[in-house]
């Protein structure tokens, strides 16, 4: 009896990698076996950095807020403090973006806890 090899489902699980691998250097992106390790290194690469750009986020939040508190005579960890304790309840988010775009209001919140 002859060998059934299934070639349909070989073919789309093959063309699913080089599309993936679609505009890599070289034979990362025409060579079927050297694409599925440049594709599975990737898929390591992008699950790791939606876990990191998380804290990259965070961090340049952070660094926002100071900028604007001290511009107000203030620095950022006795500005969070002080909001905690005047139980204002505004993430840094939502505190860097107003450091950026509207100062008049960052500058309100900074001496509703001075």
């Amino acid at each position: 009896m002859p060998r059934s090899v299934n070639a349909v489902a070989s073919r789309q699980r093959r063309k699913k990698i080089l599309k993936a691998a679609r505009g890599y250097f070289g034979a990362r992106s025409k060579v079927y076996t050297v694409a599925k390790n440049a594709v599975e290194k990737a898929m390591q690469y992008a699950y790791r950095h939606r876990k990191i750009k998380k804290r990259v986020f965070r961090s340049l939040w952070i660094a926002r807020i100071n900028a604007g508190a001290r511009q107000n005579g203030m620095t950022y960890s006795t500005l969070i403090n002080a909001l905690n304790k005047a139980g204002i309840e505004l993430n840094r988010k939502v505190l860097a973006d107003l450091a950026m775009n509207n100062p008049a209001s960052f500058k309100s919140i900074v001496d509703s806890v001075k």
